[in-house]
């Protein structure tokens, strides 16, 4: 059986790749894994989805898992995938299980899962929930029959948490201790899982509030809209003269921003943001923040000015999470907009990273421009080079040659990374180079040599 988790969870193409099948199995699978086994309590589940229409058929897939196995499951219905992490910890809850592919487009799904507290699956139990799933001749991935299965009132029940926003909310709130009055924000929730909580929030935190992007249907959901298409943003908040203007994913658990002239401010501008707030404020643990590999060489000189570390990691939110709480840290985040507040969530949360933006800039009386200025980015070029054998990249002498000479070249004012993609024959080219010129003909120089491996 080929890996069934990639970097964030269990996704594919729904009823395709992603089959109801497959969810029942992964579902029942990690109840036995991750549920309390001491025998003292009926194991209790978490499960909530985001707006896509095929949630609701793998929502009751993954329901049936888990009752099949014996557990009670508290349904929370469409909420962010921060909000299910957060209410498997409040609601002490052995796992909690998240229907969302995040930014994907609408007819992809994914399954995430969250051990008790709400943290997420370190890569040995994802092992372990894999093993439970076993192959079988017609090829389909379901759950084996090893193991008890509970009968009559032993079956687990259904139960809906019918507060799950409201305590959701309250917890963001009193996170954040700056009224956001007189800031007004363009929120663009991506026709996803932030639609009925984003903009409320933000309104109770005090600020005015203009949207885009919440009429989910079911199939329209980061069509067009969202993080990863910011053009409508960026749009409306020149029109409304707002502020600034935050825009989600289809599970909110990422946040990028628009400044009052409409440029973009992406993950790193608003990593340093909030790191220099907690620096200043002397709760930055360790004068450290985490970040990935791809986060441009200009927030390192930001960061490195200002007298904060910065720890790198690998490209995933997961890993970005594992060196916070290994090293006790307070802050990471990825450029793509993946922001971790360990003092306050377990997981990334874009609705909270909205939050301290926004508590950040009430605060100073600051723009968000102003803010984010205090990173100079370098030009950054990425290039997706298509290979027949990523390994073969890795260990070619080639590469290696033309990559130490790049380097050289670029010294100490610029930086080169090579990345194999973890799900498809490419590998991935990035330069930063002092100006857009060089580091386009870099990037491209080096492509070619991949290329001809």
């Amino acid at each position: 059986m080929g890996r069934l988790f990639g970097t964030d969870g269990v996704r594919g193409r729904a009823n395709a790749d992603l089959t109801p099948e497959l969810a029942l199995a992964v579902a029942r699978a990690a109840a036995g894994v991750l549920a309390d086994r001491d025998g003292t309590h009926r194991p209790v589940a978490v499960v909530g989805r985001d707006p896509r229409a095929s949630g609701e058929m793998l929502e009751a897939a993954v329901i049936a898992g888990l009752t099949s196995a014996g557990a009670e499951v508290l349904r929370v219905g469409v909420l962010p995938t921060p909000a299910v992490a957060h209410l498997t910890a409040a609601l002490d809850a052995d796992l909690g299980v998240m229907l969302s592919a995040s930014h994907n487009p609408m007819p992809d799904n994914g399954i995430k899962l969250f051990s008790r507290g709400g943290h997420k699956l370190p890569d040995a139990v994802e092992a372990a929930v894999e093993r439970g799933v076993s192959l079988h001749p017609d090829h389909s991935r379901r759950a084996g029959d090893v193991g008890h299965r509970p009968q009559g009132r032993d079956v687990g029940r259904v139960v809906d948490v019918p507060d799950a926003v409201s305590r959701y909310r309250d917890h963001l709130l009193s996170a954040v201790p700056d009224s956001l009055a007189g800031l007004t924000v363009v929120v663009d929730c991506a026709h996803g899982s932030a639609s009925h909580v984003a903009p409320e929030l933000y309104r109770r935190a005090g600020a005015t509030v203009h949207v885009i992007g919440a009429s989910p249907d079911g199939w329209n959901i980061n069509d067009g809209v969202g993080s990863t298409h910011l053009g409508p943003l960026q749009a409306a908040v020149v029109e409304h003269a707002a502020d600034l203007g935050v825009a989600h994913d289809g599970d909110a658990d990422r946040c990028l921003a628009v400044a009052a002239d409409g440029s973009v401010v992406d993950g790193d501008g608003i990593l340093a943001i909030c790191a220099l707030a907690l620096h200043e404020a002397g709760r930055l643990r360790g004068d450290t923040v985490v970040a990935t590999v791809m986060s441009n060489l200009g927030f390192h000189h930001a960061m490195r000015e200002a007298g904060v570390q910065v720890a790198t990691t690998a490209v995933g939110d997961r890993y970005v999470l594992e060196a916070l709480r290994a090293r006790e840290l307070s802050l990471g985040g990825e450029q793509s907009g993946h922001l971790v507040f360990l003092e306050h969530a377990t997981t990334g949360d874009g609705l909270l990273t909205a939050l301290m933006l926004m508590g950040r800039m009430a605060a100073t009386g600051s723009s968000l421009a102003e803010l984010a200025g205090v990173v100079r980015k370098l030009p950054q070029v990425l290039v997706n080079v298509p290979v027949t054998d990523r390994i073969a990249v890795s260990e070619s002498d080639d590469v290696a040659r033309a990559v130490n000479a790049v380097e050289e070249e670029l010294g100490t004012a610029g930086r080169v990374l090579l990345r194999p993609s973890g799900t498809e024959q490419l590998v991935r080219v990035m330069v930063e180079a002092p100006t857009q010129e060089q580091a386009d003909a870099v990037a491209h120089r080096l492509a070619e040599v991949v290329a001809a491996v």
